[in-house]
């Protein structure tokens, strides 16, 4: 095998532009103020819609360009994952927690119990999430901790009707079976003979559902029912340079792209996960 087709090989076997990719948004998440050439809130009238610094009349100190109110783009977009790191990251472990919770409750005694837990799912996959975030954040004003719970009650159904399969199918089982047999309570069956078997699943959905909670807090912020400003978000840096792409694309262009690449980069990370996690697709 040549050094050529060993690189390949490895391309196809692990995601490393993925996790190049989210190491790179973690790394920023966390280091964002290290990591950002400007403070993303200070404006500067004069600097207003610098281009990138590649461009003409481009500036060294905006790298990727100036927005509307003179404020540091590149800055800008290293705050928003941070943003979106902590909202996706704290939505996704309230709503994975509840959901799972729920899905194996649900799955292992049946009866009435599936029945309104799976109801509540039917509710919840009814409701518009757009017109009802708008709503809230009218009545309730906006807020972090509302998206972030607008988000976490969106997440939770996906979780339980994953946890339920899974679990419908496992309670079947011979050693789950002798469990019951030799006294075990619910609680210790769940939690020690079913949980373990629902792990896999439950990661691979979390982090497909990682990629949906980014993509969906873009979509809030873009319609004024995100990140409250001045706090930078991508979503709402997207709104604030619609009306520029003509003379101004970079403020539009950059969060727009880092939008892209990180769900793009976790749904591809889940697809990995379910093919190495998932015994029947190992085998095949």
């Amino acid at each position: 095998m040549t050094a050529l087709e060993s690189i390949a090989d490895n391309l196809r076997r692990w995601p490393i532009f993925p996790g190049a990719i989210l190491a790179l948004l973690v790394i920023c998440g966390v280091f964002a103020p290290y990591m950002a050439p400007r403070d993303p809130v200070q404006a500067s009238l004069r600097a207003r819609n610098t281009p990138p610094v590649w461009a003409a009349k481009g500036s060294a100190k905006y790298l990727l360009g100036a927005d509307q109110q003179g404020r540091d783009v590149l800055s800008r977009v290293i705050y928003g994952a941070r943003v979106s790191l902590v909202v996706a990251g704290v939505a996704l472990g309230i709503g994975g927690l509840v959901g799972t919770v729920l899905g194996m409750i649900s799955g292992y005694f049946g009866g009435w119990v599936d029945e309104i837990v799976m109801r509540l799912i039917d509710i919840m996959l009814a409701v518009p999430l757009i017109l009802i975030a708008l709503v809230v954040v009218i009545v309730m004003g906006q807020s972090m901790t509302v998206l972030i719970a607008i988000l976490a009650i969106n997440a939770w159904s996906g979780f339980a009707r994953q946890a339920r399969a899974e679990v419908l199918q496992l309670k079947t089982m011979d050693y789950v079976s002798m469990a019951k047999v030799s006294g075990a309570s619910s609680l210790r069956i769940l939690y020690q003979h079913i949980f373990p078997g629902v792990v896999s699943t439950i990661i691979i959905v979390g982090t497909l559902q990682v990629g949906n909670l980014i993509l969906t807090e873009a979509i809030l912020s873009f319609l004024g029912a995100g990140i409250p400003p001045p706090m930078p978000s991508w979503g709402s840096m997207v709104f604030d340079g619609r009306t520029y792409l003509g003379s101004a694309w970079w403020i539009a262009f950059f969060p727009g792209i880092s939008i892209f690449l990180t769900v793009l980069a976790f749904n591809f990370l889940g697809d990995w996960l379910r093919d190495h996690l998932d015994p029947r697709l190992r085998q095949s």
